[in-house]
């Protein structure tokens, strides 16, 4: 086994009513702009993305929104969320849900600074780290 070392400076809040903290835990890390990314229909239905929202509109974070994050992400949408924080001046990703929306998140994140393909990170040409998990195993399953 090769040596390395592994720094993912990643805040997780999770619990009863941690929603309502977005606001100040953004403006701790100061978030300018936002990218919401979630799933769909649970986050929706269940009011936690109205809860966001509201958060965010009262900490006067403006926010862009990305959607439609299924288990196991697609690369497509992992690009999709690279040009609306290249586009779009995002500084932040906040991922909503659960593990695939967290882990493309991190992948939107990941894609952001680099300046190659963040698949690149998946078959490990990157030169940067390891290879990232939880993610679909198969280039071409991934929405590629």
């Amino acid at each position: 086994m090769k040596d390395f070392d592994y720094y993912a400076p990643t805040e997780v809040v999770f619990g009863k009513d941690s929603e309502k903290e977005i606001g100040r835990l953004l403006r701790k890390y100061g978030a300018h702009k936002v990218l919401v990314h979630y799933g769909g229909i649970s986050a929706e239905k269940s009011g936690l993305l109205d809860v966001v929202r509201k958060q965010l509109d009262e900490a006067g974070i403006p926010f862009i929104e990305l959607g439609g994050v299924v288990p196991n992400p697609v690369l497509s949408k992992v690009h999709e969320g690279i040009r609306i924080l290249r586009s779009g001046n995002v500084d932040f990703v906040l991922a909503v849900g659960g593990g695939s929306v967290i882990d493309s998140a991190k992948a939107i994140a990941y894609g952001l600074v680099y300046d190659g393909d963040v698949w690149d990170f998946f078959l490990q040409k990157s030169g940067r780290g390891r290879r990232l998990s939880g993610w679909c195993r198969s280039y071409d399953s991934c929405g590629r």
